[in-house]
């Protein structure tokens, strides 16, 4: 075996960080499988691989017995004393049985299992530096699109972008670059493999976090996000600062911070509100940008009715549901809104403070039940 493994392998352990031990253990134990399976042989052998000039030998092991039954795994008592008087019954002997042309195979399985390691090296190491990007935003280059995904060059890695996780209006060309959010990183048979969202609420708190100084430090809090992506989305956000509007700083000067990423997202809408520990506050706040007389809370189901001035009751829906379902989802709570002619029907009382409402289970329930006898 030539020095230049040696070299190789010295040169291995410093840039990819294996150990040479560790290749050199595998390349013996790789060598051991060549020669039973080049050689037909089916004894005990064991491979010394020399360090200091790159030799390779081989060597049976046998047992040393006084009766032999099989000569490939045992030898007696007189033929071991042969080699060194001192062999008893029980010990082991190693026989040098390096065939003349092995240096052929050594060499082959040496690269093969050099190759090998450096192959599975390297995944490692990048598994190991993406899996640490998991649940974060990175930026990259559509390399590849087929019917059933992009595929996203992240620089070492390619990234898959599934259809289901495409906004749906956006339209993607190859070197386009796109930022993405990591939504999981496997260890695979053919190395990592990384998928990737674009429409994952994730994206958008990355998003802000990017361009807004509060949030990345930590001032500004987002709370939660619903989102429905390439359509609309809201985030709630709150800082413990009294003299900070939390909302403002998102917005940003002439609403520039908050434009940014509406292009990024190629004009996704963004409603930012500000969030409230109180249901009543949060709620009213979530179904901006309408207009909120009172908010009737159910602390047992966890459900609200709001109620809004008539001109305001399509806007709170929003189209086709959209500005009720994100709140709804944004706060965690039900939210039922009426007009106030509907509510004057019901016989809500909505002219005191809307902080100050909030009902029984069985109130909630019979407001319900005139309503719907109506």
């Amino acid at each position: 075996m030539s020095s230049e493994l040696l070299t190789a392998l010295e040169i291995i352990e410093r840039e990819k960080g294996i150990s040479k031990d560790v290749v050199i253990e595998a390349i013996e134990a790789a060598l051991i499988s060549a020669y039973k399976r080049n050689f037909n042989q089916a004894q005990n052998v064991r491979v010394d691989f020399n360090l200091h000039n790159g030799s390779i030998r081989v060597f049976a092991r046998k047992e040393v017995v006084s009766n032999v039954f099989d000569t490939r795994l045992e030898i007696t008592v007189e033929e071991a004393q042969q080699h060194n008087p001192n062999f008893m019954v029980g010990d082991i002997i190693e026989l040098e049985v390096t065939p003349k042309d092995f240096g052929r195979v050594a060499a082959t399985t040496a690269k093969q299992v050099v190759t090998q390691r450096v192959r599975e090296a390297e995944r490692g190491v990048i598994y190991s530096e993406y899996i640490d990007r998991q649940e974060d935003m990175m930026t990259g280059t559509v390399q590849r699109i087929d019917s059933r995904a992009i595929y996203v060059n992240l620089g070492k890695i390619e990234a898959v972008l599934p259809v289901t996780e495409q906004i749906p209006t956006e339209k993607y060309r190859i070197h386009d670059r796109i930022k993405v959010f990591v939504t999981k990183v496997e260890k695979t048979s053919k190395g990592p493999q990384i998928f990737v969202s674009r429409t994952h609420p994730g994206l958008l708190k990355r998003l802000f976090e990017t361009e807004v100084p509060e949030i990345y430090d930590g001032v500004v809090e987002i709370r939660s996000v619903a989102r429905e992506a390439g359509d609309r989305s809201k985030i709630s956000v709150y800082t413990s600062n009294p003299d900070l509007d939390p909302v403002g700083a998102c917005v940003g000067q002439k609403g520039q911070r908050v434009q940014s990423i509406v292009n990024e997202l190629k004009g996704e809408k963004i409603d930012i509100v500000r969030w409230s520990s109180d249901p009543v506050e949060f709620v009213a706040n979530a179904l901006s940008p309408s207009q909120v007389i009172r908010v009737l809370v159910n602390e047992e189901e966890k459900a609200t009715t709001v109620v809004v001035p008539d001109h305001q009751l399509s806007l709170a829906i929003g189209k086709r549901g959209q500005n009720a379902r994100l709140a709804a989802r944004l706060t965690g709570w039900k939210i039922d809104i009426k007009s106030q002619s509907d509510a004057d029907k019901i016989g809500i009382d909505y002219t005191s403070p809307a902080q100050e409402l909030t009902v029984s289970n069985d109130d909630f329930d019979a407001y319900a039940d005139d309503f719907n006898e109506e």
